[in-house]
């Protein structure tokens, strides 16, 4: 029998959900909604490999923009997508929810005739089943017959393999068709029928998990107890009891006298936000847990404190913890009970669920307002003129990358509108200023006059937030203070709406820049709680310098993304010995550098001395040396890739 390469396989649905952020209203008053990944088996998937185990997925997507966005997240969580399959004929499923209070979650299943419902024997492919060490069959997809039959297909195969069969019971008494649309948060309706049908599958499970209402679908009572010694007369699996505040309870063999006497872990009382998908995070601790042999107590802990996090925050899988999160949870437990609203957890968790990036950057910085504004009115051009210019930058930079990883540009909203519809055709990383040019103190220049919020959320999910602070340590306390509360805005207004943040700060235009100059700055900005994902920073005086800044980052952020380095106009031999210096420093990962770049070019262009190919010609020119000065740099620094 050959090894699995996977822990788990969950089967099942999969669907977008629609969270209504308007939290205390009724569904019909919703205004806003932000869109997340969902479905049982789907959260149950991105739960366990946000746990570092290995799962699959075996579902149907539509072949359209939503089937898409499903498979793209799960690519970015690491859950093996060759079981996933896409449906021509059919649209991805949708949910609609909403929380009314901390005991009404009110939601409509948009499920007519979706892709996920058409799951058939089709998709259950023997290989695949045999190349996990368990599958999960959950409820919902026995309550029709073809996925019925699909997931009776799994368990024989599983079975015929050696693999282990875990059963959610996942009961949701209107996909049984026992209520209309409009009930889709209710969790109990006794049926005979559905019981029978679900007693037909526990024999072929080594695990069975559900809710005590969920237990008393299955047993055929709605004694607790008496419905888990129903479900032993018929399985021997091992049984969990969800039981919401109180944890677990978990029955490996002989169902005792009280339901007391099971196997407990601890419990973790949260305040609770939002019930939905807490069974689904549950699972994945336990899963964690029960598939790497670890003692039921602490399986139960693990699965506890999954399902403490799902229910302290919004939505589902998008807000299931880490691993790295879970151990600092269980290491140093939270003074809230809203762990939504504890910083230290938040930022590993948004540390550890971004994006995966390219371990270097190489970025053209063409953010430049005012400086380009100079260039234009110097040589009597139109300052519109200067859209067209941003346009042919992102041309001269994806002349450069060629389609490699790891290179960016920095654009703005006020010349470079049309330049970021057009960088969207390249896998480039994307930063955008909210500073007003030169400002010091610190002043943002939002686009059209909104709220720093409302800006942010109109960008792309992919774009990062970049802020230029000119800030030294000697500056006089009130405008630090005001400056440092800026920063503050920014940063709160990125974790808000899910942007990363870069923080440019340049010290030398208003003193000294020594060895421990830069590094006081980020000291202080991380005293007050202010972690960006990139820093910016200008060419340091020394190799000392650059230690000090790799060990303010190691001892307040070691998640951080890295520094890039800015150019200040400085000319490419200037750079060069800077990128030399720079490269040793391990928290170095490229360039973000402009006029260098594009000054000259722009200065010939629009006083109409060349025209655009010659302009794009020139500027991939500098910029594709300064690439190759970088990886000369960290090749010969060490920190080549």
């Amino acid at each position: 029998m050959t090894e699995p390469t996977l822990d788990v396989i969950t089967i099942g649905r999969s669907s977008v959900d629609l969270y209504g952020q308007q939290v205390g209203g009724r569904l019909e008053d919703m205004g806003n909604f932000v869109k997340a990944v969902g479905g049982s088996p789907t959260n149950m998937a991105i739960g366990a490999a946000r746990l570092g185990l290995k799962p699959g997925l075996i579902t149907r997507v539509g072949d359209e923009h939503m089937g898409r966005f499903l498979r793209e997240q799960l690519e970015r969580e690491g859950v093996d997508v060759r079981g996933v399959h896409t449906d021509p004929e059919r649209l991805t499923a949708l949910v609609l929810l909403g929380v009314r209070d901390d005991k009404s979650f009110p939601l409509i299943f948009y499920r007519t005739d979706c892709a996920d419902s058409a799951l058939d024997e089709s998709d259950i492919d023997e290989a695949y089943i045999a190349s996990a060490k368990a599958i999960v069959v959950t409820g919902t997809h026995f309550a029709k017959p073809n996925t019925d039959a699909a997931q009776r297909k799994a368990m024989r195969l599983a079975r015929a393999h050696g693999r282990k069969v875990a059963f959610d019971i996942d009961y949701r008494p209107n996909l049984w068709g026992l209520a209309g649309h409009g009930a889709g948060e209710e969790r109990y309706i006794r049926s005979d029928q559905v019981t029978a049908h679900l007693q037909q599958i526990l024999p072929g499970c080594d695990l069975i998990v559900g809710t005590e209402e969920e237990l008393h679908i299955a047993g055929g009572t709605t004694d607790t107890l008496d419905a888990i010694r129903a479900i032993r007369r018929l399985s021997a699996a091992v049984i969990v009891c969800k039981r919401g505040p109180m944890g677990c309870v978990v029955f490996p063999g002989d169902i005792p006298g009280d339901i007391e006497q099971g196997i407990k872990g601890p419990g973790f009382p949260v305040e609770v936000y939002n019930v939905l998908g807490a069974g689904d995070g549950f699972i994945a601790g336990f899963l964690r847990g029960w598939l790497t042999d670890q003692p039921l107590e602490t399986t139960c802990a693990w699965a506890n404190a999954c399902g403490a996090f799902a229910v302290s925050r919004l939505m589902c899988s998008s807000e299931y913890p880490t691993w790295p999160e879970l151990q600092h949870f269980l290491q140093h437990g939270s003074p809230h009970r809203a762990l939504r609203r504890d910083e230290a957890l938040n930022q590993v968790h948004w540390a550890t669920t971004r994006r995966p990036r390219p371990d270097r950057l190489m970025a053209f910085a063409i953010d430049h307002r005012a400086q380009l504004e100079e260039i234009a009115d110097a040589v009597g051009a139109a300052r519109s003129r200067l859209e067209a210019f941003k346009g042919l930058a992102v041309k001269a930079a994806a002349q450069v990358a060629g389609g490699r990883p790891g290179f960016g540009m920095l654009l703005d909203g006020a010349y470079g509108r049309e330049a970021l519809f057009r960088v969207v055709d390249h896998d480039f990383w994307v930063a955008r200023p909210l500073e007003r040019p030169g400002s010091r103190p610190l002043r943002l220049e939002v686009e059209g006059h909104a709220s720093l919020g409302a800006t942010l959320a109109e960008w792309p999910v992919t774009h990062t937030a970049k802020v230029l602070c000119f800030y030294h340590p000697d500056d006089q306390d009130a405008l630090k203070r005001d400056q440092e509360r800026e920063l503050r805005r920014v940063f709160d207004a990125c974790r808000s709406v899910g942007r990363e943040l870069l923080v440019e700060i340049i010290a030398s235009r208003n003193g000294a820049l020594g060895d421990d100059t830069t590094a006081a700055v980020m000291g202080r900005l991380y005293d007050l709680g202010i972690k960006p994902d990139w820093w910016k920073l200008e060419p340091q005086p020394s190799a000392a310098a650059w230690d000090a800044i790799a060990t303010v980052i190691d001892d307040n952020d070691p998640l951080c993304r890295g520094v890039v380095l800015l150019g200040l106009e400085a000319p490419e031999s200037a750079l060069a010995e800077a990128f030399s210096l720079a490269a040793s420093c391990p928290r170095v990962k490229g360039f973000a550098v402009g006029r260098t770049i594009f000054a000259e070019p722009a200065r010939e262009w629009l006083a109409g001395r060349i025209d655009d190919a010659t302009a794009v010609s020139r500027m991939a020119d500098n910029f594709s040396r300064l690439v190759a000065a970088w990886e000369r740099a960290a090749g010969a620094g060490g920190n080549a890739l």
